[in-house]
């Protein structure tokens, strides 16, 4: 296929991909999907390979596509029908991330030509805590878990399923308008693949441009990791714990590259723990495809060609491929920004002229809920840190990096949306390590509680901070505060408390590792 067809092939399906996002990020109720865009929006093949992707969350990337076969395998999907599920023992993430998939039929036919899919952060899916985020043992206090179901037959929504979903959450009306939001972009990525059909010349056509586009996206994997020195690099870098006393978790890697192959290997790596930080295979396996598609000279359309030339070897039961019922729910936010840190410190020894130091190193989580005026209140944030510096320049301040693509939530939105009032946000200034380049300064955010509430915070680095890379030093660690009658103290921070009116909380996130010794000043 000549160059300009199969450019023009891969700017319409990311074109449907980002359509279907922006319709789901305005109709949604929840500021979650609403201001923080915490969803992803994609386009698969006939058999559930990804095809195109919206720049929307990495951690989906490679995720997305397990819970898409999942849900063709369990559910018979006919015209009109759209499937349901969140567990993460079937491509999931973790219960919160509530993934939808639609088939894509000509009129007539009897098969699908494609599937579309969505996948968005619901603020609250039931469980021991208020935003489905605490400190559990098991997957069952995290949530209501959902395995592919049928949640709309023949374009009209299946009520059992839906009574059944919505008993589970503290927010009813939010989470029915966030997922009738997540079907509503579903039927415009189904219509605008139909009309695809006809300007592309047919159907076949268009599946021989996505097979096309998979097979680039291979090419280009394979021309990236040959520009990578072979060899095996290794690297190990630690957890601070799992909030339930097991500390110093580690996570290893052996990376073997050579013939424009890589073999990515965990051996090595804690077992699962008691705590929620356990990681999924899926989140595993999102955080070795962005990284290496980060590494890439040249962007690489995001499908299912990224994965070929990669193999991923994950021991089951361990921290990065935990088993049934291993609580999940810091895995997904936590453990795979571990993961992408020990991926570039062992890449960092075969390419110490691109790879920047550890970024801020946690997504911040916090989870909180309560009732007022009768009503149910929930929110899930998560909060921006500094970037580590490269060999290119100062790291970036304030910013959420790697494993995690949202958005802040505006200060008038969360102060109109819920009980609390925003003391200070600033920039956590002379937080990023020290070196030739300074990595990024983290956040200050501190909120004051105008009702009473049930607060969940699932953060990392904390302990052990964020590494420097050729002398540069380590970024500051995260810090974490309740201050109650004008009196502050430090908290833990992977913690489940009770808070009252007047309570503050003070969230200091860690600042990015610095890069190459810092130049000596007069």
């Amino acid at each position: 296929m000549d160059a300009v067809t199969l450019a023009i092939a891969n700017q319409r399906l990311a074109a449907v991909a980002e359509e279907m996002g922006v319709v789901l990020g305005r109709t949604a109720l929840s500021p979650n999907i609403k201001e923080r865009r915490d969803f992803s929006c994609a386009v698969f093949d006939a058999r559930g390979n990804l095809v195109a992707q919206a720049a929307h969350i990495p951690v989906h990337l490679g995720s997305t596509p397990l819970s898409v076969r999942a849900a063709i395998a369990s559910v018979p999907l006919g015209p009109g029908d759209v499937a349901v599920l969140n567990d993460p023992f079937a491509g999931g993430t973790h219960l919160p991330d509530v993934t939808v998939v639609a088939p894509v039929f000509l009129p007539a036919a009897r098969r699908p030509f494609a599937y579309v899919a969505n996948r968005a952060h619901h603020a609250d899916i039931g469980g021991m805590a208020p935003g489905s985020m605490p400190l559990a043992t098991s997957i069952f206090q995290e949530g209501f878990r959902l395995p592919p179901v049928r949640l709309i037959a023949g374009g009209r929504p299946q009520p059992e399923v839906l009574s059944l979903f919505l008993a589970n959450t503290r927010v009813r009306e939010e989470r029915e308008g966030d997922l009738m939001a997540q079907w509503a972009a579903l039927r415009v990525g189904m219509d605008r693949l139909g009309a695809l059909v006809t300007r592309t010349g047919g159907v076949r056509r268009l599946a021989r441009q996505m097979a096309a586009l998979q097979t680039y996206s291979a090419a280009l994997m394979r021309a990236s990791l040959a520009r990578i020195p072979p060899g095996v690099y290794r690297a190990r870098d630690l957890l601070d714990d799992d909030g339930l006393g097991t500390e110093r978790i580690p996570i290893a890697v052996a990376i073997a590259i050579g013939r424009g192959k890589a073999r990515v290997d965990f051996t090595g790596s804690a077992s699962q723990t008691r705590g929620p930080v356990n990681a999924n295979f899926a989140v595993t396996r999102s955080a070795v495809l962005y990284v290496f598609t980060a590494l890439a000279p040249e962007p690489i359309p995001p499908n299912e060609g990224l994965a070929w030339p990669l193999r991923i070897v994950a021991p089951e039961g361990s921290i990065v491929h935990a088993r049934f019922p291993a609580a999940v729910a810091g895995g997904n936010v936590e453990t795979s920004q571990r993961i992408v840190d020990v991926l570039l410190r062992a890449l960092a020894r075969a390419l110490p002229a691109r790879i920047p130091a550890a970024s801020a190193g946690t997504m911040n989580n916090l989870a909180l809920g309560g009732v007022i005026e009768g009503r149910s209140f929930a929110y899930y944030e998560t909060l921006a840190g500094g970037a580590g510096a490269g060999p290119g320049g100062a790291g970036l301040s304030a910013v959420h990096t790697h494993m995690t693509n949202t958005m802040n939530t505006p200060v008038e939105a969360l102060e109109a949306y819920y009980p609390l009032r925003v003391r200070r946000q600033a920039v956590r200034r002379g937080s990023g390590g020290r070196g030739r380049h300074r990595g990024g300064d983290g956040v200050v955010r501190e909120l004051e509680f105008l009702a009473p509430a049930e607060v969940s915070l699932l953060a990392e680095r904390r302990r052990i901070p964020p590494y420097g890379l050729a002398g540069g030093e380590a970024g500051a660690p995260g810090r974490d505060l309740l201050i109650r009658g004008g009196r502050a103290r430090r908290i833990a921070a992977k913690a489940s408390f009770s808070v009252e009116v007047g309570d503050r909380l003070r969230i200091e996130t860690p600042g990015g590792g610095g890069f190459g010794r810092p130049r000596r000043r007069r």
